[in-house]
């Protein structure tokens, strides 16, 4: 069983197509074939179900995909060892982050990164930061942004943090209270709301505080997407509180202090177990050193 084999499993897998899977793969669609076939008769089980349509994974194949990208990580892995013995920085960096991000300027940290380390691969994903704590947590992330309510603390996790701030309204040009300087969360619970989905991080900031005031608000528009969520605010359909860094690169908007406003921790957290070399090497750039 080779890693190539491993490889273009994986490929297939991903693109449900043998074509694209050997233009992902650099090879030529035959070779990339041939190969899986004889890894199936090396494993005496046929790993794809193949039709004019489609391609799809047999039960086999389903138990063998997480086994071979295990291997192929085990194997990255130890080449990134390697070359880390030697001085060299290579292999994965795969970092995960929500989009309201702002203690650290991440595209000049990455840029610099890969100055720095241009063998090693960089991978860039965003999303909520309850989901990307269990990714890095399962490993499928090394290193993380998040933004969490100071009450907080990333759990199963190392975590430093980062910064502190207090939220603000976020307001159309022709919103009412465009023309106001300041306001608090009593006035702000008679408006429309546009919001992270609830249950989320990012929303429990909000609802927190709202909760803690005695206050309810309304929240008709739910939003998986910051930069989706202020378009709603600047199209008129109601009031968010949002970090000022974050509001700051944002056009058409209008910023609002509150005066009882929520705070939000920055935390950058990573898995407990040994950092691969890029990991560590990203780190050291944000001041973070390993013991």
């Amino acid at each position: 069983m080779e890693l190539r084999q491993m490889r273009y499993v994986i490929a297939v897998a991903e693109t449900n197509n043998f074509t694209r899977a050997a233009h992902r793969c650099l090879v030529v669609q035959s070779a990339l074939s041939h190969q899986i076939a004889r890894l199936e008769n090396e494993l005496g089980a046929r790993l794809f179900e193949r039709t004019s349509r489609q391609v799809r994974l047999t039960p086999a194949g389903a138990a063998f995909l997480p086994v071979a990208r295990q291997c192929l990580d085990a194997a990255e892995r130890a080449a990134a060892e390697v070359a880390a013995a030697v001085g060299e920085v290579r292999g994965r960096l795969a970092v995960g982050l929500i989009p309201t991000v702002a203690a650290v300027d991440i595209p000049t940290v990455l840029k610099k990164f890969h100055q720095l380390h241009p063998k090693a691969r960089i991978s860039l994903g965003v999303g909520a930061s309850n989901e990307l704590v269990e990714q890095v947590k399962s490993g499928e992330i090394e290193v993380a942004f998040l933004g969490i309510p100071v009450t907080a603390r990333p759990q199963g996790v190392t975590a430093r943090e980062l910064a502190r701030e207090r939220l603000v309204a976020v307001v159309s040009p022709d919103h009412p209270l465009a023309g106001e300087t300041s306001v608090d969360l009593r006035r702000l619970s008679s408006e429309v709301f546009v919001d992270l989905p609830a249950k989320t991080t990012g929303r429990a900031q909000s609802d927190l505080a709202f909760t803690a005031a005695g206050l309810t608000r309304e929240v008709p528009f739910e939003v998986t997407n910051a930069d989706y969520l202020a378009r709603l605010v600047g199209a008129g359909l109601g009031v968010a509180l949002l970090p000022p860094a974050y509001v700051a690169g944002l056009a058409g908007l209008v910023t609002i202090e509150v005066t009882d406003a929520p705070s939000r921790a920055e935390y950058v957290i990573w898995g407990r177990e040994s950092l691969t070399p890029a990991a560590t090497a990203f780190l050291a750039l944000l001041g973070i050193e390993q013991e």
